[in-house]
Formats: C-alpha cells, structure tokens, sequence
C-alpha cells in the first residue's frame, strides 16, 4: 500500500499486515518492526485498523552512574534518625 505522508506530501511505502497473519506471526513481526525500525498496518477485511511502530531508542548511557550499591542492606546506619511517631 502507499500512503501519502502528511507533513511532506511525498509517497511512502507502508507494509500491510492482515489480522490473521499479524494473529500467526506477532512475535516475529515485534522483532522485525524493532529491527528495522519501520512500521506497519494492521488491516482487517483490508481496511486498516492499527498501526505497529516502533519506540524511540534512549542512549545506553542515561542511566550510567546512577546506580548506588550498598554492601549490606541489613547492618546498622551510621547517622541517627527517627521516624515520625503517628503516621495516622
């Protein structure tokens, strides 16, 4: 199928998909769509009714260095604290 983009005008191939195979072959076609990072329509009695696509990546580092890690859980603080005495 071609589909005309909305903001460019310009013709686009867009892979259709009917429910059925899209039913046999989910997982694989998650895969696919992760892979290559391109989208496609679900269609059902050939007229579209969902669209797969995939998420935007985030960098592997964004979450570097921010992980703390405690020796052991379960041993005594060095600070003293006190929690609040009525939670109520």
């Amino acid at each position: 199928m071609k589909a005309k983009g909305k903001a460019e005008g310009k013709q686009t191939d867009v892979r259709e998909v009917s429910a059925a195979e899209f039913k046999a072959k989910c997982l694989s076609l998650f895969d696919e769509v992760e892979s290559s990072r391109r989208s496609f329509v679900i269609t059902k009695r050939g007229r579209p009714v969902a669209r797969v696509v995939p998420l935007p990546r985030e960098p592997s580092s964004s979450l570097r260095g921010s992980l703390l890690h405690e020796e052991d859980l379960l041993a005594p603080v060095d600070i003293a604290w006190e929690a609040p005495g009525d939670l109520a």
